[in-house]
């Protein structure tokens, strides 16, 4: 962000006009959320750097404007050592004549100023390293403990927390609002740091999109409603089930065959034209009696219910003429079903998606394959299994974790977990939005393999497409874990639910697109 700012600034627009565009971008949630302003009592707390000047203009623009019951300006530092922009807003918020002006450095706030409704976090903005110390810190402090009606508002980013990465690194403000400009920022998008931003907003002050959008250089990017509803305009009318791509789903063992059924209906919920699930002969009546528009292929089964070693040749001969593969829901791990998930990876020249037992029965294996994409679903522990390092360690640092394993094993990976991640072969991160801790029960990770496989089906003629069409899985997943969370409540969900929510899931993005709140 400091060199899209250095670039915007350079292609003819001042600092200090973007500076003045964030400041209305914080006036209008402030319009929206409290209004009507003028009958509020504001407290701005304002740094030394540019996000203090955001404070200042905004302060000016409430006074000049609303009028508030009561309005306070907290410098943290003397004028003096203000910056270049945000001296010259402090000189403008003194010559509209804004009452309360209490220069720093940080010192004791006025008895009035403790009963504000609304306070303003323009203390500490992107950039910031490490854990906040000396007068930031008593700031933070301040803002967290000495105003015990507010609501808060942080301006970019909350005060402590890293732009940088999604961690905490010390004390920071707890906002119940965050406006942040331009593009989300990669500590505001990554666990645990994302889950502190209060209601997130977007506001655009003036940077052209493309200087974002085409730059090679940024390798990260989320996950947004318009990214993912190209996917799902009409059909043309002269359409049959062979247009939309035909699903061999190989999963389920004896006990396990929930995992397969459900792997197989997510990919027809996703709008597979056909779907055969291939699995342990034992497995076949109770899949077909759970979803007859399934189509299913006997194989032959260890003396523990799962695929015996010489299934491989059946599979093969059935993956002809398949669109995409589908290994691993349910599978086990017995030593001749690992030899053939081994086997079918290194050879099935077909697009597969890799998950669960699949991905177990990879570790320390060999990942070359044939050259057709191959795209894995792995959960942190898993992740963690297939990766040689423990779950901590992953989750530590779950964007290198991902990039690193996609890039040198030129796959494409999906990070499970609170903002999952979608990581492509050339080192390109996606990071997904949705979903909810309702989600955290038994078969959803085989809902969205399903849903992976059954929107790849139908979409898959490139790289690029390849990664919209597992990101726009990712997304209707979670969409449709929210959806259902807020219809039957977190503990009631089930993984079927997500299915029967999708179609809400899909509405939302055909019907309306979704701007700025996260």
């Amino acid at each position: 962000m400091n060199e899209v700012d250095r670039r915007t600034i350079e292609s003819g627009i001042p600092g200090i006009i973007l500076m003045e565009n964030a400041a209305h971008r914080v006036v209008e949630l402030l319009v929206d959320k409290f209004s009507p302003l003028s009958a509020r009592r504001i407290v701005v707390v304002c740094g030394r750097g540019n996000n203090g000047g955001d404070g200042f203009a905004i302060a000016r623009q409430l006074w000049t404007r609303f009028r508030p019951k009561s309005i306070h300006v907290i410098l943290t530092a003397p004028p003096v050592d203000l910056n270049r922009d945000g001296g010259a807003n402090f000189k403008m918020l003194q010559a509209c004549g804004c009452p309360n002006i209490i220069p720093g450095p940080l010192g004791t706030i006025p008895p009035d100023a403790r009963f504000a409704d609304i306070v303003i976090d323009a203390v500490l903005g992107t950039g910031v390293n490490g854990a906040a110390q000396g007068v930031p810190l008593d700031a933070i402090r301040l803002i967290n403990t000495q105003f015990p009606l507010a609501k808060v508002v942080a301006v970019d980013v909350p005060s402590g927390i890293s732009s940088d990465t999604g961690d905490l690194p010390g004390e920071f403000v707890r906002a119940d609002y965050t406006v942040t400009f331009t593009a989300y920022k990669v500590g505001q998008m990554m666990s645990p740091a994302a889950d502190q931003m209060g209601e997130l907003h977007l506001g655009a002050i003036g940077t052209p999109p493309e200087m974002i959008e085409k730059d090679p250089a940024i390798g990260l990017g989320l996950v947004t409603p318009g990214f993912v509803a190209p996917l799902f305009a009409p059909r043309v009318r002269e359409s049959n089930k062979g247009l939309y791509g035909h699903v061999l789903v190989i999963a389920g063992s004896r006990g396990k065959t929930g995992a397969a059924s459900m792997t197989g209906l997510a990919a027809l919920r996703a709008g597979a034209g056909l779907v055969t699930v291939a699995t342990a002969a034992s497995g076949i009546g109770a899949i077909a009696a759970h979803t007859p528009e399934l189509m299913t292929a006997p194989l032959p089964e260890t003396e523990a219910g799962t695929l015996a070693a010489h299934c491989y040749e059946i599979i093969l001969t059935l993956a002809q003429k398949k669109t995409i593969v589908v290994i691993g829901p349910g599978l086990g791990i017995h030593p001749e079903t690992i030899s053939v998930v081994q086997r079918l990876y290194r050879s099935l020249d077909i697009i597969s998606v890799i998950d669960a037992d699949g991905l177990n029965s990879m570790v320390g294996s060999d990942w070359t394959g044939p050259g057709s994409p191959r795209i894995l679903t792995p959960h942190p522990g898993e992740m963690a299994r297939i990766n040689g390092k423990t779950t901590e360690q992953v989750q530590h640092d779950r964007l290198s974790a991902a990039r690193d394993f996609a890039t040198s094993r030129k796959v494409h990976l999906v990070l499970k977990g609170n903002r999952t991640l979608i990581a492509d072969p050339k080192g390109g991160v996606l990071v997904n939005p949705t979903g909810t801790p309702a989600m955290a029960t038994g078969g959803t990770g085989d809902i969205l393999t399903g849903l992976t496989a059954g929107l790849l089906a139908q979409f898959h003629g490139d790289e690029a497409q390849i990664t919209q069409a597992v990101a726009s899985a990712v997304y209707l997943h979670g969409l449709a874990g929210e959806i259902g969370a807020r219809e039957v409540g977190e503990q009631p969900l089930i993984a079927t639910d997500l299915l029967r929510f999708l179609p809400n899931a899909i509405g939302t993005l055909v019907g309306r697109t979704l701007h700025g709140v996260i």
